[in-house]
Formats: structure tokens, sequence, C-alpha cells
């Protein structure tokens, strides 16, 4: 049977390309809202921190009728780091509508997410949004685009993908890159015509996967997936097992079943093959599980989710000022977080340590980690963390670290700073080309490399230059890498970080806090331009005497201090400092607080 009332489609894209703001318009235009409604921008980005960094970190299910036709459309992230959402979202549609900027073209994460769906063997919309750009390059997109496919191997169908120009903004699409179109109808057209049905036998075996996991606290653990085959009942009776036996499968019974209308769930009694539903009542239900048939297993093959490249120690905060901010501080309720947050997000790994205080998180990036220390921070956890560090493999006998893509786009100006600074960290250029005034570069570096990188690209380029990254393979080790070139200014006792002090502080180098700072010893108050540490004492306060003499009283001039975010705290950290996170302060100390101890150690190491 062929469901012609119903198209699943995932929206993928490079970061920044539109894809969110693509829904927006396609939810308006389908009729999701009322005329009097009053609807946020970008109303799939619903998490706060989406919100407040212009990014998308879930994937989203929303559904708009076209026709008579049900279309099921997952909104999904465009950045890297959140490559495991995309990955198992695709096994949930049939096709998938590619967004390239009109401007910046094929990025790496364009090529990331195509070539997964090219390996699943889904039929490709491309559509060229932004076409409203001043600097649009619409003559040469397309051959950009087809180029990529080709170099991705693609299908001889696949090559023969259609092409739109729109503007989601303006909620424009038409075939042509000469005509500016008036509302989005040529793009549902070519959903309901490119896009195939779903197809399966609804009086078959139940067959459902689950690809995503919600949690709610009334009804726990809530199962997204597709319908594979048959059909779903409440209070149906189903075993649940993954492909893999990583355990045994077990009996269990569907509580409640929804589906997505618009941007609400609407309870439903049955769904058949083809829907994307919502279930709850099945305790432990994980991604990758398969609901079949009580008296037919046969679970679903599940991609293998791309391994994790980058790894921290998130660590119980003992500072000498633990326990003043947070509500959650100890290791249990740590270790339970963490644990929890896996069952949620495949591609992240934890392992405990040979201490019961510390746990290894590896991810895909320093963008993942931080996203979950952020979120973790809001909900009013306390912890320290340590410096990113690569996850090595041993690939016959050969010591191998993880090689990115990275491209970068720069004013003509800025790539003699680029390229020398790139050179110390190892990275191998592949192609240079200009785009209008600007310089389009593609590098492969090591992982490593880019740690601390990005806060030092943004000073070179004027805050004018755009990188992105994007794993591509193993490679073998290509030697010593420099971390930092700068020292830290290490505060020399506790107590409150007082003008004086830090007057005399600041002409050793720039620093993070200002007058009135609770500090302690061996937190970490500024960095120094030179590559050693220095021990200042911000708390140091004029002695006052009977004395005076004009000019030298004066009031003391301070430059205001660098306030640095979370990604800049963890680009900032070397090897034997850790970054003290609560749910009101990011502070850098280091691992030895007593200042006669860490001199003792490095004295030894020395």
């Amino acid at each position: 049977m062929v469901r012609n009332d119903l198209r699943n489609v995932a929206i993928i894209a490079h970061v920044d390309h539109g894809k969110t703001t693509l829904v927006d318009e396609m939810l308006k235009q389908a009729g999701a809202f009322r005329e009097n409604q009053n609807v946020a921008e970008r109303v799939m980005d619903s998490n706060d921190l989406e919100r407040e960094r212009g990014i998308t970190i879930l994937a989203k299910n929303t559904a708009v009728t076209y026709k008579d036709v049900k279309i099921n459309i997952i909104d999904t992230p465009g950045h890297a780091d959140f490559g495991g959402e995309v990955e198992r979202v695709l096994k949930m549609v049939d096709g998938v509508v590619l967004l390239v900027d009109a401007a910046e073209g094929c990025m790496p994460q364009t090529r990331f997410v195509l070539q997964k769906a090219l390996e699943m063997g889904h039929r490709i919309i491309i559509v060229v949004n932004k076409i409203d750009r001043p600097d649009a390059r619409l003559d040469e997109i397309g051959d950009e685009v087809l180029e990529l496919l080709l170099d991705l191997d693609a299908s001889d169908e696949q090559l023969e993908s259609p092409i739109l120009f729109c503007s989601g903004r303006s909620g424009t699409a038409s075939f042509s890159q000469y005509e500016t179109g008036t509302d989005l109808v040529p793009l549902f057209e070519t959903i309901l015509n490119h896009i195939p049905a779903p197809e399966g036998d609804p009086d078959a075996p139940l067959q459902m996967l689950i690809s995503s996991i919600d949690y709610n606290d009334y009804v726990g653990r809530i199962g997204i997936g597709r319908i594979e085959r048959g059909t779903i009942k409440v209070g149906q009776q189903v075993i649940v097992g993954d492909y893999h036996e990583t355990r045994k499968p077990f009996n269990s019974k569907v509580v409640t079943l929804y589906q997505i209308d618009g941007l609400n769930r609407v309870p439903a009694e049955e769904a058949k093959v083809g829907d994307i539903v919502w279930i709850s009542g099945i305790e432990n239900i994980t991604i990758g599980d398969t609901l079949c048939d009580a008296d037919n297993y046969e679970p679903v093959p599940f991609v293998k989710i791309s391994e994790p490249t980058v790894e921290m120690t998130f660590s119980v905060n003992d500072s000498p000022f633990a326990g003043r901010e947070g509500k959650f501080v100890t290791s249990r309720q740590l270790r339970e977080r963490l644990f929890k947050e896996i069952l949620r997000d495949v591609s992240l790994r934890v392992s405990e340590t040979d201490s019961t205080d510390s746990f290894i998180v590896a991810g895909r990036g320093e963008m993942h980690l931080s996203i979950l220390i952020e979120t973790m921070r809001r909900e009013g956890y306390e912890l320290s963390v340590s410096t990113p560090r690569v996850l090595y493999k041993e690939i016959d006998g050969v010591k191998c670290e993880p090689v990115e893509r990275l491209v970068i786009d720069v004013p003509e100006e800025s790539v003699g700073a680029v390229m020398e600074k790139l050179g110390t960290r190892k990275a191998e250029l592949q192609s240079m080309h200009p785009v209008g005034s600007r310089m389009k570069l593609e590098f492969l570096i090591p992982s490593r490399g880019l740690f601390g990188y990005k806060s030092e690209f943004l000073t070179d380029t004027k805050g004018e230059g755009v990188i992105s990254s994007v794993f591509e393979k193993y490679e073998p080790y290509k030697g010593e890498i420099p971390r930092r070139s700068s020292g830290s200014l290490i505060c020399f006792e506790a107590g409150e970080a007082v003008t004086y002090g830090l007057f005399n502080a600041q002409e050793r180098g720039s620093l993070f806090i200002g007058a009135g700072t609770q500090v302690y010893e061996g937190m970490v108050v500024g960095a120094s331009p030179k590559s050693e540490d220095l021990v200042v004492n911000v708390c140091k306060k004029k002695h006052l005497t009977n004395t005076r003499a004009s000019g030298s009283d004066d009031a003391l001039r301070l430059v205001p201090p660098r306030k640095l975010s979370l990604e800049d705290s963890l680009e900032f950290i070397a090897d034997d400092e850790l970054l003290e996170i609560t749910p009101k302060s990011i502070r850098i100390r280091k691992r030895i607080l007593d200042n006669a101890l860490r001199a003792k150690q490095k004295a030894k190491l020395k």
C-alpha cells in the first residue's frame, strides 16, 4: 500500500543557511496559525539556548497539510557538533530538502549531511536560499551543488534533483533564478511530486523504529519514531528490543499515542505505516529500539552513529567557593545528570574513572560539550571541567588522530595572518579561490589545532572572518602543536579584589575580573602576554600614611576587564588548569591551588 496522503521530509543544511526561518514560512502559508495569532520568529527553536545563540541544537518535528496531503517536516541542526541528531532523524524520512546559502555556497556541514542522506538513498530537493542577498551568486551555486553530488558518488536519479530558488524570510520560491516568486507553492508542489510517499502493509505485524527521545516529568520517557510496517494502537502489547542486541528484548504496552499537527501534539487512537508518532508508557525505551508485534519480534537495522572525537573530564567542584551558588553539587547528582543525558543524546559517551568524583565525557566537539555544560549550569549544577582532549585511535599499529575539514571565508588582507597561524597548527591547504572581494580557503587540520583558535581568528580578521569545520577522517599523528602562547595571572591570596591591587596587576597583562570580585589563592584572574605564569596580588591595599603628594593620589584608572564566555574560557584554559562552573559564575583556576606547592611540582617536572 502507498500512503499518497503523507510525505516525510527533513530539512538539512549548514549552520545559519536559513532552515528554521523557511519552516516558519511553510507553517504560515499552510495555515498552521490563526490569522490573528502572535507567532515568534524561528518558532521551531523553542529552547532558550537556541533562541539566544540563533542556532538549532535539537532536531524537531512539525507537520503541515497541503492539498489534503500531510507533510511531516523535521528541522535539523546545522552545526557539525550536533550531527548525531541529523544522522538518526534521516531514518524517519523518505527524502530531504537541501538548503544552500546563495552567497556562501556549499560549506562543510552541507557536505556532511548530504553524504548521510545519499548513503540512505534518499531523494534530494535542492533549495538555493537567501536569493535576495546583495552578494548572491545564483549562476555558480547550482554548479557547486552538482559538483558536490558528483564528488559524493550520487546516483543518476539523485544527480537529476530539482533545484528551486527561495527566500525563506520573504516566503517565496520559484523554479527560475530570474523570477522571485510570490509564495512557497512551488516548494510544496515539488515535495509532493518528487519525495516518494511511504509504502508498507498496514495489516502486517508492527515494526516501529525509535529515532528520538523526549522526556516529560509526568509520563517519563517518550519515544519518537516512524512506523515501518503495520498499525499501532493505544493499549497494544509490544515487544521492545534493538538490532545490535545490546540487551534482552522485553514486553511492554503502549499507554498513549500522539501525532503532530502544526506545532501541537494531537492524541490518536491508532497510526499506520509511514506515520511519525510519539508514544509513552514504555520504561527504559531508548534510541535505536524497535517496537514489534508481541508475536513477531523482528528489529529494524539502525544507523551507526559516528564516534565522538573530543573528551573532557567533568568532576565535582572542590574549590574554596564550592557549594555557595549551586543546587546540585555532589558526585551522585552529577553522575545521575550525565547518565540521563546519554539517554537523549546518542553521540555522547560518559565513562567512569578511578575516582568517584570525576567522569570522562566524550562528544563531537567543543561546542557539543559546551552546550551540555551551559544547560547543566542553568539547571543549578556546580562542577569543574578540564581542558578538551582529542580521542586518539590506533589503526594498523599507527597512532592516529581526528582531522577536520576547515573552511574559512576571510577578507583578502587577512589571508596572510590566517595562513601563518594555521601553519603552526599543522593545517594543510587544500584549495583557495576568490569569492568577490573575499577569499575562501579550505584546509585539513588536526582537531587539536582548532582548540583555542577561534578568538585568535576573530582578532586576525577584525571580526569579519567566517570559520566552520566538520570531522573528515583519522590520520597518523601530526606531532606537537603549541596550545597557548600566553601565560596566566594567578591570584596570590583569598579575599576581595581592590582597585589598588588590580591597578598594579593590569601592568602585567589583561585582567578578567573587576574591583569587588571575590577571589581565592590559585584562581586565574587574567592573561599574561609572556608564556610564563605570574602570581599577582589583586587584594593588596594601599598603606595609609599621613603624607600626601600631588599627583600620586589621583584616582586610579582601571582598564575594563575582559569578560570571558564559557566557550572563551574553554579555549583559554591550559592543561594544568580547570574551569569552575556554577549557576552564577565561571572561574578559571589552577589544579593545584597552593602557589608554593605548584612551584615545587613545576620544579620537579623540570
